[in-house]
């Protein structure tokens, strides 16, 4: 059977694999309990079908947004089929999204129906849906009175035919993360889907035998390519976690070949190694050729990760420690790059071709320059059709000849490869008249183990400075005055390597350890976790004249 990605709809090689690998395993999903259930994908393309044929009785116009709020499972895919099927458009929605984006995102798609499915704060978001808005529930999600999947499934015939959807039909409108205002919807069609997944499968060279555990946002537009329409265009199998508490069990179980994940990840997973094997015995053991390559394997079985062949990061940079701890385990880690507004199909770094603090080279098909004032322009087969409802804002998205306006400050290597160097918008002015780019100082500080998130700030102040949140593990040991000796200690030598680091005029005066968690709920972060930065800044605001007064290098707020 040739497994080589061709440019065809989604949908096509669902119909195909249905019929093709109809008795091999495709999804995996953990139910609780100590229960897992298996979907082939005979089964789960059967479900979906009827699920798309309950759909269709509804009777409700072609194109129609149907909205899908659950965390990542099994069913979240089959309802993205399903919802395909049936001639309709998928909205996924943050599973942590409050309950005032819920209902903004519901009324802006015009969203016909919702998916209610896995989610940790289903009382958050309620208030959210309207009371007239028709809901289905999937088995894991909430209590709920919702008709449910399994009911839905055991009472409508498949669907027969193999629906068809034309390459330039809009597939889904996904809603960026509204880090300056107002989540805006990216359409994007089922062409640029297949282009990106063929583009990617490319790239890493993906095959029908891979794994993968997925467990980042499926409404996020890198897990959605990356590993659902990878999934779709190759044919492997996904794996879904259970929750945080059986999160390594979840990984052991998969044994992933392909693992994509976050910095903050990476970073815990050390800690983890280093909790059963201190850093000093464990470097002088992979010294030692003998019993180098033992350790190794232990490590990387440990984890779950001792068959993995490409290891991915995204959302932030990686720490030069931590690509070159995991380097001398065997394993590169590899940075990417992408927006919303073109699938996250962008950027990628190559096998040994890597380089620190670099987001890697252009995917194939994707185009890259750098502006008159410094900001990254990219043209890839991934572009969204436009912004649902805006027309504005879409043309103000691109240049003339077609390219994506990103935001962000970059530069690009003799390699072709990308370096941000911050967002256009974020840059501040001191009172010295010097501007600063916030982001790569923030890069800086929050690989320390014990700080979770980075604001830093300082418009029309002498100097920046940087106010930190405390990690989860790090907040309860706040009061401890040991805990705050050793924090001081290693924060001052942070701040002098940073500071040496930089330019004088964006060296940080001092650094405030906030008593706040920064939360989602709180609007602080966007569902994705990126700092509102205005809404911190805000929320300081009345601190900063006495802060600049105290004269201190660290304070405690």
């Amino acid at each position: 059977m040739d497994n080589k990605p061709s440019l065809v709809s989604p949908l096509e090689q669902v119909y195909r694999w249905e019929k093709a690998k109809a008795d091999e395993l495709y999804l995996t999903q953990p139910m609780g309990g100590g229960v897992v259930q298996e979907y082939t994908w005979n089964r789960a393309v059967g479900e979906a079908r009827r699920m798309a044929a309950y759909l269709k009785s509804l009777e409700l116009q072609p194109g129609s947004r149907i909205a899908l709020l659950s965390k990542n499972c099994a069913h979240w895919i089959m309802t993205d089929l399903a919802i395909w099927m049936a001639g309709h458009v998928t909205v996924p929605l943050y599973p942590t999204l409050n309950a005032d984006t819920v209902n903004y995102v519901l009324e802006h798609s015009e969203a016909k129906l919702l998916f209610v499915g896995k989610l940790d704060d289903w009382d958050m978001m309620k208030p959210g849906v309207p009371d007239e808005m028709p809901c289905l529930s999937f088995p894991l999600s909430p209590p709920n009175d919702f008709p449910t999947w399994d009911t839905i499934i055991s009472e409508n015939q498949p669907l027969q035919e193999d629906v068809a959807r034309e390459p330039d039909d809009m597939a889904t409108i996904v809603y960026t993360s509204g880090s300056t205002g107002r989540p805006k919807g990216v359409m994007i069609s089922f062409r640029a889907m297949a282009e990106a997944a063929a583009g990617a499968a490319q790239e890493v060279e993906m095959c029908a035998s891979d794994r993968v555990l997925s467990y980042l946002p499926l409404a996020h537009v890198m897990e959605r390519y990356v590993v659902e329409q990878t999934s779709l265009s190759i044919g492997y199998q996904i794996f879904f976690a259970e929750d945080l508490s059986t999160f390594l069990q979840d990984l052991q179980r998969a044994r992933p070949t392909l693992f994509i994940s976050v910095p903050r990840l990476w970073s815990k997973f050390q800690l983890g190694v280093f909790q059963k094997l201190p850093p000093k015995k464990l470097s002088l053991l992979l010294k030692i050729p003998v019993v180098s390559g033992l350790i190794k394997k232990k490590v990387l079985t440990g984890l779950g990760l001792e068959h993995c062949r490409f290891a991915g990061s995204g959302s932030a940079p990686l720490s030069e420690e931590i690509i070159n701890w995991y380097k001398s385990l065997g394993l590169e880690l590899l940075e990417g790059y992408g927006m919303s507004e073109n699938f996250g199909y962008s950027h990628f770094s190559r096998r040994g071709r890597d380089r620190v603090s670099y987001v890697g080279e252009p995917l194939p098909g994707v185009e890259q320059r750098i502006s008159a004032i410094g900001e990254i322009e990219v043209k890839s087969p991934g572009d969204m059709m436009g912004y649902y409802k805006n027309e504005e804002k879409t043309r103000e998205a691109r240049t003339e000849d077609g390219f994506l306006m990103t935001g962000d400050k970059g530069e690009i290597d003799e390699q072709g490869r990308l370096k941000i160097t911050g967002r256009i918008k974020e840059i501040f002015k001191t009172s010295k008249g010097k501007y600063v780019a916030p982001a790569p100082i923030e890069n800086k500080l929050v690989n320390h183990e014990a700080i979770e998130v980075v604001c830093v700030s300082g418009a029309d102040c002498p100097q920046p400075h940087a106010l930190l949140m405390l990690s989860e593990d790090a907040l309860p040991k706040r009061e401890d005055p040991a805990f705050r000796e050793n924090l001081e200690t290693g924060m001052t030598t942070l701040i002098q390597n940073v500071n040496a680091s930089v330019d004088p005029h964006e060296a940080l005066q001092f650094v405030v350890v906030v008593k706040d968690s920064w939360t989602i709920e709180g609007g602080f972060l966007t569902p994705t976790m990126k700092i509102k930065r205005d809404a911190i800044e805000a929320n300081y605001e009345s601190n900063i004249v006495n802060w600049y007064a105290a004269k201190q290098r660290i304070i405690w707020e």
